[in-house]
């Protein structure tokens, strides 16, 4: 994901958005940590899909200030 200490943010912005098919605001909102598993980096398994990503929101969704918590 980095280069000599940087961040290859074309690269990046690339598999998130293209490989990952993710929406730039759920791109930004990512952490280095949660993208790193998405794709695949230092865990020895492939990369996350979108239909994965899809099964893990449904199993546990976001609460909103609907559900009480707000």
């Amino acid at each position: 994901m980095s280069r000599a200490g940087r961040i290859d943010w074309p690269v990046l912005l690339r598999a998130g958005l293209q490989g990952l098919r993710l929406s730039p605001e759920v791109f930004w909102r990512l952490t280095p940590a949660e993208l790193a598993l998405f794709l695949g980096q230092g865990s020895g398994r492939r990369p996350m899909t979108q239909a994965g990503l899809k099964t893990l929101l449904r199993r546990w969704p976001d609460e909103t200030e609907e559900s009480g918590n707000g």
